[in-house]
This record gives structure tokens, sequence and C-alpha cells, in this order.
């Protein structure tokens, strides 16, 4: 325990010691959030706007904390040689990959009390009631897309294309879930691609606790469906995870 208390304060400090990434995975949600909060307005399926919006953020920060930012780090200290010196000490692999993790859900739930103080200071919206189960459906979104990360970490090749990638993909997903608005005037194609990403999922049972009062099981087919994400992201990097860089 030891162990892991002192590596898990080291991966906080470098964390919020990287000003870029101190804004683009912990800030950049917040200042979406302020700035489409801006713009809608009214209500969008019965609920405030800024409520919507708030849960969309929320789904928002769970992929690019914990999918984009566990892929981007980790592919980078891979191919800069790190993660192959961290394998040399007596530091387990386990120890170090669950310290990453455990950062990135300390650094969302952070961003999640911030995304609920922004959204009630500056658009009346309202504060969860449930918050236990909000808290438990946080820790299983970080979970869901660390799995993700995890295995896009093993097939991004490059440091150099790391962001790219993660990007390519964490954006149009945001999108096609409902991160950023409705989708239902969405191209039946598209709709049909949102219906499979589990930012989606997540974002619907955020919005059940949230904003329908339900309980966390109430939607047992989207828990499935980020149950088969996570499932599929731990395998893929199992098979295919390594510590070595693999352009030198």
């Amino acid at each position: 325990m030891r162990i892991f208390l002192h590596q898990l304060r080291f991966e906080q400090l470098l964390f919020w010691r990287s000003r870029e990434a101190a804004f683009f995975i912990f800030g950049f949600p917040l200042l979406l959030f302020v700035l489409l909060g801006s713009v809608y307005n009214g209500k969008i399926d019965g609920y405030p706007a800024s409520s919507v919006l708030l849960v969309g953020m929320i789904g928002y920060g769970a992929a690019n904390t914990a999918f984009a930012g566990t892929a981007i780090i980790l592919v980078n200290r891979r191919e800069y040689g790190i993660l192959k010196r961290i394998r040399s000490t007596p530091l387990p692999a386990w120890v170090y990959l669950a310290c990453t993790l455990v950062s990135s859900l300390l650094v969302f739930t952070l961003e999640t009390v911030l995304l609920f103080a922004v959204g009630r200071i500056f658009f009346s919206a309202q504060l969860p009631g449930h918050v236990a189960s909000l808290a438990v459906a946080v820790l299983i979104g970080t979970t869901v897309f660390a799995a993700i990360g995890l295995a896009v970490t093993a097939l991004i090749r490059s440091a150099e294309g790391s962001s790219a990638v993660v990007n390519f993909i964490l954006l149009p997903m945001a999108f096609l879930s409902g991160s950023f608005g409705p989708t239902r005037r969405y191209p039946t194609f598209l709709r049909a691609i949102g219906d499979v990403l589990p930012l989606k999922y997540f974002i619907e049972v955020v919005k059940g606790i949230y904003l329908g009062g339900h309980a966390l099981w109430s939607r047992p087919g989207a828990l499935g469906v980020m149950a088969a994400w996570t499932a599929g992201g731990i395998v893929v990097a199992r098979l295919r995870f390594g510590w070595e860089p693999r352009e030198r």
C-alpha cells in the first residue's frame, strides 16, 4: 500500500505540473461547458438545457480524462523509454498501471465536482440528488474508458501520432454520443454508429441518475454495453500492450 500511495502521489504531481495536460484534459471540458451553456437555452427532452448539457460534459470529461489522457500519456512514456525503465525497477507493473488509472479517476472526480459547481453558479443547474449512485457511475465510466485507453495505447505506434489518433476517435465519439447536444436530428447511419459507442450509454446512465432520479441499475442494457467495451479493452491490452519503444 505504501508503494501504491507513493506512486499515486507521483502521478498526481506529474499531471498537475504539466500545464498542457492540466488544461486540455482537466480544463477543456469546463471551458466547453461554459461556452456551450451560454448558447443553449430552453429545454431539451423536457429538462433544462443547461442540465442536459452538463450530463454531456460529464460524459465527455470521462472519455477525455480516462481514455484520451491515459492513451497519450502511456504512449509517450513508452516511446521515450520511460515504461521500459519502470519495468526494470522493483515497482510491480500492475501497481504502476493501477496508479495511472486511479490518478485519472481522481482528476475526473474533481472535474465532475467543478462541472456541477459551474453549472449551479452560472446556469442554475440543479445539484445531484443521488450522490452515491453518481459516484459509482463516475467510477464505472472511468473504468470503461481507461480500459479502452489501454487498448488504444497498445495499438498506437508512435508518440507523434498519439494525440492525432486519440482525438480522431474522441471527438466523433463525443458528437455521435450526445456530449454536445441531442443527436435525434442526425442522419440514421450516424445515429446507428452512436448506438454502439460506450459514451452514449455512460451519458444515459448519468442522465438517468441526475435528471431522472433513477437507480444506477435501472439501465442494465447500458451497463451491459459498457461492460462489454471494458472486457474488450482489457483483452486487447493484455494481448498487445508493450513496455518497449516501438520506433527505436
